[in-house]
């Protein structure tokens, strides 16, 4: 159970206790059980039957049931890559490449946040070399967020379960060297290509760092000088490879 369905539980119950504190106290709404007041008495076992029947049900919710998943070519914004990726951080196989991604993840929101604060103490917006700024800015974004796109559409159709049965020595001895084999080649497929996205979107986290180191040494603001900046180049020649990308 993740931390934030810890924390809905815990406060389902405390919601749950308090409805019944004010329900069934003598100095609030005094509803006593077991009294002479016959439709009282109705009233209070309800409550407490109701209420054990919420909280044993908010308790599978959090506890068993598994989180509903949103299908990859749904996810929209920052918050949706980070929810699909917590699906997977508890497969051992990819436990630590998705721990990265997450981490990924909280490094690029917190750049661009920097970055454009640090266009707009520099720039007028109406500049073109901030809006030339903004766009390469936007642009590398989309890249990095395809690249997590691909991530999670590998780790979505691999199978972990069946990765463990051939990668362990346990697996079926029925099956030829061969099969094992090219099946054993597919997995380790699985796993260079989200390394490769990894890879890749780490190269892209330090681009950024770059941009902005160049950006706060930039002397002029003219837009030629913008266009001619290293590190505007090299960003500028990783968003023109997006099309050769395979998802």
């Amino acid at each position: 159970m993740n931390i934030a369905r810890a924390i809905k539980l815990l406060g389902l119950i405390v919601g749950v206790v308090f409805l019944n504190i004010v329900v069934l106290s003598p100095g609030l709404l005094g509803v006593e059980i077991g009294g002479a007041n016959v439709l009282e008495t109705a009233f209070g076992v309800t409550l407490l039957f109701i209420s054990l029947l919420v909280v044993l049900y908010g308790s599978y919710s959090s506890l068993f049931k598994l989180p509903v998943v949103t299908p990859v070519k749904d996810i929209k914004t920052h918050e949706d890559y980070i929810e699909a990726l917590s699906h997977f951080r508890n497969e051992k196989v990819f436990k630590k490449d998705v721990s990265l991604a997450l981490d990924q993840l909280e490094r690029i929101a917190k750049k661009k946040e920097t970055l454009l604060d640090v266009l707009l103490q520099r720039f007028d917006p109406a500049e073109l070399s901030y809006k030339k700024f903004i766009s390469v800015i936007y642009e590398v974004e989309k890249l990095f967020y395809l690249n997590i796109r691909g991530i999670l559409n590998k780790l979505s159709v691999f199978d972990a379960s069946e990765f463990s049965t051939f990668a362990s020595s346990q697996r079926p001895t029925q099956f030829s060297k061969k099969l094992i084999q090219e099946k054993t080649d597919l997995y380790n497929e699985y796993l260079a290509y989200v390394a490769g996205y990894l890879g890749a979107n780490e190269e892209i986290l330090l681009k950024l760092d770059k941009l902005l180191l160049e950006i706060s040494l930039l002397g002029s603001t003219d837009y030629k000088d913008v266009e001619e900046m290293p590190c505007m180049q090299e960003i500028d020649a990783l968003i023109k490879q997006t099309k050769f990308y395979k998802q």
